[in-house]
């Protein structure tokens, strides 16, 4: 008899599920089924996305895009008392009546500070229940207000450009990195440290389960969006050496960090963004050089698998790129202001770009070999200048193109793997000066200005291997060579006795680094 109470109350439960699965499918609600589907839930301990499907919240998305400019002004205004936040009426007028110019602030300002500040406003619509393309449109209205109403200085074109599309790229990551952390079923000092964590990935996230109290309220399953994809994360620390990039014998050593993320499955066919994404970290410690010197970002618009073999797997497939390189000279007898050129061998930042991918995988017993091709178109970019200079700025800016090539092999059980990365860049730069006279200095009045009338090439070559010494702990040895050579066609004064009409520039450097790796 007891057998059968037991076989009964089996049938029933699974019964239950398959009525909870249709209802699901057609969008019916019961309050009764969710209840037992929730006890189901929890005892199994998996995400189910019929429960924790989002839904959208409009008004609290704008209204976390607006507070969060009306916050940062405040604190522009108040506590830094920085001029270009002592707004009124009148500016706002003269912004509107001036539109957009070119603006000179600092290459890593422009090129990811601001797509950072993109990224918060991106997710506030992803937090509050809006896909990737209409996330977007929360970065463009919250650039859109910061640009026209939140600054004295006249709106930027490039900040309109950068801040939403490459906040998009840096949002999507934040967002889903902070998804992989979160877990609904965790109490306690646990359930504390994931919150904070996931709030620190991405803080209009943090922000909005604080507001709605997800953020400490104990669920029967995880409540991931994005369920358990799969992924690889490598953390590297150790040093870095530079050599010289001009005719001098010049080396530079410090503290260099490494972090290095693929998330997804580069090869499934997929009609999400991001649902496949790469992130490239590299933190420097080492004096005159930026703290960050590298960030770069493929991310998946669409992709499909063309072949499925046993041994060959191919997929095409449309990607946003993000890239960001950023240096300073390794000389000591350098004086900042003063014009010489090719002393800073590069700076590049693409925040704007996309393009056609291709990946590809042959697979043998022993070996196997992973190659990556990208072409891409380049809305916005900026590059290094030798000449112009206007306070904080040392750039071009330009459109253009880009190519990359990617491959890696590893061999059994990964104890000894190899990467060979290869990257093309060409920038456009038309000369935006108000006259052909105009030669800028930090004292000079602010000019709306694209660039040089140049074309400037950023050339990158990597190679990298590691050896598996224990468990997840590889140790890894890498070496890189930028070179950046930029073609100049108008007249610039070199020095008080010497000026050139065309002519060319370029600049060199040689890294290395040999770093510890822990692989999760």
């Amino acid at each position: 008899m007891l057998q059968q109470i037991e076989l009964s109350s089996v049938m029933i439960r699974k019964l239950l599920w398959v009525v909870v699965l249709l209802l699901s499918v057609f969008d019916v609600q019961s309050q009764s089924i969710d209840s037992l589907l929730l006890q189901e839930t929890f005892c199994r301990k998996t995400d189910n996305p019929f429960i924790y499907k989002k839904k959208k919240h409009f008004w609290r998305a704008a209204g976390e895009t607006a507070g969060l400019n009306i916050g940062l002004w405040a604190f522009d205004r108040y506590a830094l008392n920085g001029h270009y936040a002592r707004i009124s009426w009148n500016t706002i007028k003269a912004n509107f009546k001036n539109g957009f110019d070119w603006d000179n602030d600092h290459l890593s300002t422009n090129m990811f500070a601001h797509p950072y500040h993109g990224s918060l406003y991106f997710n506030a619509g992803r937090a509050n229940g809006f896909n990737f393309w209409q996330s977007e449109l929360f970065a463009l209205g919250g650039s859109a207000m910061w640009e026209m109403f939140m600054e004295s200085e006249y709106p930027s074109k490039n900040d309109i450009i950068a801040t939403p599309i490459g906040g998009a790229a840096l949002g999507e990551v934040f967002y889903r990195t902070s998804d992989l952390v979160l877990d609904d079923r965790a109490s306690g000092g646990e359930r504390f440290g994931r919150e904070a964590l996931s709030f620190l990935l991405s803080p209009m996230r943090g922000l909005t389960r604080i507001l709605t109290g997800e953020a400490w309220e104990k669920k029967p399953s995880a409540g991931r969006e994005f369920e358990n994809p799969s992924y690889q994360l490598d953390v590297s620390l150790g040093t870095r050496l530079l050599t010289s990039h001009d005719n001098e014998r010049l080396i530079k050593a410090g503290a260099s960090a490494r972090i290095n993320l693929e998330y997804g499955d580069r090869y499934a066919s997929s009609k999400k963004p991001y649902d496949y994404f790469s992130l490239l970290m590299e933190l420097n410690v080492m004096k005159t050089q930026p703290i960050l010197s590298r960030l770069e970002i493929i991310g998946n618009l669409l992709a499909k698998e063309v072949i499925d073999t046993k041994r060959c797997t191919l997929t095409l497939g449309l990607y946003q790129h993000f890239d960001f390189f950023d240096s300073d000279t390794i000389r000591t007898d350098y004086t900042p202001g003063v014009l010489e050129p090719c002393v800073v061998p590069y700076k590049l930042g693409t925040p704007a770009s996309a393009g056609g991918g291709i990946m590809f995988r042959y697979q043998l017993p022993r070996f196997t070999l992973h190659v990556a091709g990208h072409a891409n178109g380049i809305l916005l970019g900026g590059i290094l200048s030798d000449s112009y200079r206007y306070y904080h700025r040392n750039y071009n800016w330009g459109a253009g193109f880009s190519a990359k090539l990617n491959v890696k092999g590893s061999f059994p059980d990964d104890k000894l793997s190899f990467a060979l990365n290869n990257q093309f860049y060409r920038l456009y730069s038309r000369n935006g000066y108000s006259d052909q006279d105009y030669f800028p200095h930090p004292s000079d009045p602010p000019a709306d200005v694209v660039g040089d009338y140049s074309r400037g090439t950023f050339y990158h070559l990597e190679g990298q291997i590691n050896y598996n010494v224990w468990r997840h702990l590889f140790l890894t040895a890498r070496c890189d060579w930028f070179r950046r050579s930029t073609l100049y066609n108008r007249s610039v004064e070199i020095s008080p006795s010497i000026s050139a009409n065309v002519f060319f520039l370029d600049s060199k450097q040689l890294s290395f680094q040999l770093m510890l790796t822990y692989r999760l």
